[in-house]
């Protein structure tokens, strides 16, 4: 395996020529296997073969995780170092770290979708409806629906019980991180795909497993993971034509900041997201940049 190899290659590096203890590069070894599992959960086969977005994605999600900041610094230390040893040996073209800047880097919001984007993306799996429905097709549209409408972390979609919705109220009910509950509204577009789901597949789906009590489930009728939603993630981007590094937290991403764009106040979308301090969803403050334009150009009088 590719990464693994080139993982040895740069412990034993950083032992026998820069001097540094066992201990070290063992710890060093530990955080760059955890960052190439996530890497080839997202397709990524190879250092070299990842973007710089797929580096950021993955220290974003630790932070998700609840990860402090410097277990996040420490593993950028380890790819930047890493990185630099690939590129310094010629196994690599371009060291993707090399700009990474590490006390702003969990601040940097990678790509989000643009409303015409966000269309495309649910229309790459058909809605469905009627017997000749293919029940994943629907599942996976209720998904891409869902994760826009709700702002939901992927985690969150694939355990969701179906006791969590309520659709007289129009709101689903969702234990994130702490084993904390948080509501948050969905969409009459969403609750309408996901009516259709309950009642035409996950029915089919279910005939394995009949007492289920997950929302979301596999062709066997078990639970989905993250990597199953991750990968349906990036078929509807294939399908869509969309040439952005997309994730599912992406349309997370593309939740908060189109709320923002519109006029919500981060107080609102930081209850929505479930984030414990209002500094994780200021990140999304720097998108709003040619609304605040727009609106200083309005109203100042030197505008």
């Amino acid at each position: 395996m590719a990464f693994d190899h080139d993982i040895r290659l740069f412990t034993e590096h950083i032992v026998i020529e820069r001097g540094l203890s066992r201990a070290t590069a063992v710890a060093y070894a530990a955080d760059l296997a955890a960052a190439a599992t996530v890497l080839e959960r997202g397709g990524v086969s190879s250092w070299g073969g990842a973007s710089r977005e797929d580096l950021l994605n993955y220290l974003e999600t630790m932070a998700e995780d609840g990860c402090r900041s410097s277990t996040i610094a420490r593993h950028l230390v380890a790819l930047k170092m890493l990185y630099r040893h690939l590129a310094a040996e010629g196994r690599i073209a371009t060291d993707v770290t090399a700009v990474m800047d590490s006390p702003k880097l969990w601040r940097i919001l990678p790509d989000f979708l643009s409303a015409a984007e966000v269309g495309a993306l649910l229309n790459a799996f058909p809605a469905g409806g009627g017997r000749d429905a293919n029940p994943l097709e629907m599942r996976n549209r209720t998904i891409l629906e869902l994760l826009y409408a709700s702002g939901l972390r992927v985690s969150e979609l694939a355990g969701l019980p179906m006791h969590a919705l309520d659709f007289d109220s129009e709101l689903v009910r969702v234990v994130g991180k702490g084993n904390k509950t948080r509501i948050v509204p969905v969409g009459k577009p969403a609750l309408r795909q996901l009516r259709r789901y309950l009642a035409e597949a996950r029915p089919r789906l279910a005939e394995k497993v009949p007492r289920s009590p997950y929302v979301f489930l596999s062709v066997n009728g078990l639970r989905l993971d993250r990597e199953r939603i991750w990968g349906i993630v990036k078929t509807a981007a294939e399908r869509a034509g969309i040439a952005k590094n997309i994730h599912p937290h992406t349309l997370r991403h593309s939740f908060a900041s189109h709320l923002l764009a519109n006029g919500a106040d981060l107080r609102t979308i930081q209850e929505m997201l479930g984030h414990a301090d209002i500094s994780t969803t200021e990140v999304y403050t720097h998108v709003d940049r040619n609304r605040l334009a727009a609106v200083h150009r309005r109203f100042h009088p030197r505008g």
